[in-house]
């Protein structure tokens, strides 16, 4: 149990811990020694850290913290995929996934991390919305997920060696462009070479469209995927979607992306989810090609996942076929996000953390 007035060590980088060790008169091969405990053996005890002396481990534990998030509760899916209810120091809750890469027994995951605690944008076929927006998650507890879904999995499947999450999404609760310099911070630190070392072109950003933080993100340097909830191709549909392109429309959100192609050089991927009889006619197929073949971007197809009281339905297969034949005829790249989860309500736009649970 994290306690208040505690230093938290989770989140600092290898040069904070050294400097936190010179801090409490100790060289700074300590901050190394934590650094490599924290984020290489996934170790939140002091007493544990047995190449520091006890005398150490005892100031540690008296005046700092290693707060790995805790699961709570955890759904399974048929499919293997894994909801993990998760609980912070403030007490409050978030949910994480965890999806399976394949069928085989040693399959490695991808983490889908939220970077809020609800969401502030308030799409109108996502549950993360309904259930408001309470706080902006720190670096810390962004990193925190990755460990603690670790640790649940290495324990669950009994896992040795190599570390069962090897890819992550931010696209979990929250709208992460509205908490830029945490979740950058945290794409530091997973990324870290004498860490965690999850290489940068195995994480994803997904934003709604926030513009701004596109921008920064250009500029950061990071081989990072850039992922943009579309869903419309007009912005009359768009701003009933999503309350976001009232203050971001098309014509301020596409140049942004031209810009940001233009310095980093890397492909964006347009998600879309597919709601029946509202954004999957042929003239909508029309609207999107002629608006993404000038960007030689990817487009993900995500059928959409029924939320309790929503207004939306999920199309049937044969409309599901025909609008992504549409696409591919029209000359697009796309793909069909394969359905995980969804038996669980982990699957996209279904994450809440309900308060009931």
């Amino acid at each position: 149990m994290a306690e208040r007035n505690k230093i938290e060590l989770l989140g600092m980088n290898e040069p904070e811990l050294e400097k936190f060790a010179v801090s409490i008169g100790e060289k700074p091969f300590r901050g190394r020694q934590i650094h490599q405990w924290i984020y290489q053996k996934e170790v939140s005890s002091f007493y544990e850290m047995n190449d520091l002396s006890k005398s150490l481990r005892q100031k540690l534990d008296d005046m700092a913290q290693i707060s790995i998030l805790r699961v709570l509760k955890q759904k399974v899916s048929d499919d293997g995929t894994r909801k993990f209810l998760m609980e912070l120091n403030d007490k409050k809750k978030i949910e994480t996934v965890v999806i399976p890469q394949s069928y085989d027994k040693n399959t490695r995951f991808t983490l889908c991390l939220s970077s809020q605690v609800g969401c502030p944008v308030g799409c109108s076929f996502c549950a993360t919305g309904r259930s408001g927006f309470q706080r902006n998650l720190l670096a810390s507890e962004m990193v925190g997920q990755v460990l603690g879904s670790n640790r649940e999995l290495s324990r669950r499947l009994k896992v040795n060696g190599e570390r069962p999450i090897s890819s992550i999404v931010y696209m979990g609760m929250g709208e992460p462009m509205f908490n830029y310099d945490e979740v950058i911070k945290s794409i530091h630190i997973l990324n870290d070479s004498s860490g965690m070392n999850i290489g940068q072109r195995h994480i994803t950003i997904s934003t709604s469209g926030e513009v701004q933080g596109i921008a920064r993100l250009a500029h950061e340097e990071l081989q990072v995927t850039l992922a943009v909830s579309l869903h419309a191709c007009n912005n009359q549909l768009r701003d009933r979607l999503i309350p976001m392109n009232k203050k971001y429309p098309l014509e301020v959100l596409l140049p942004a992306l031209r810009a940001y192609i233009d310095k980093t050089r890397r492909r964006i991927t347009f998600e879309y989810i597919m709601l029946d009889n509202v954004n999957i006619s042929h003239k909508d197929a029309q609207d999107m090609i002629k608006m993404l073949k000038p960007f030689l971007a990817n487009v993900n197809l995500i059928p959409y996942n029924e939320v309790k009281d929503a207004e939306y339905s999920r199309p049937s297969s044969h409309k599901i076929k025909a609008f992504y034949n549409w696409l591919v005829e029209g000359g697009l790249t796309v793909t069909m996000r394969e359905e995980r989860g969804a038996d669980i309500d982990a699957a996209c736009g279904q994450l809440a953390a309900r308060k009931e649970r």
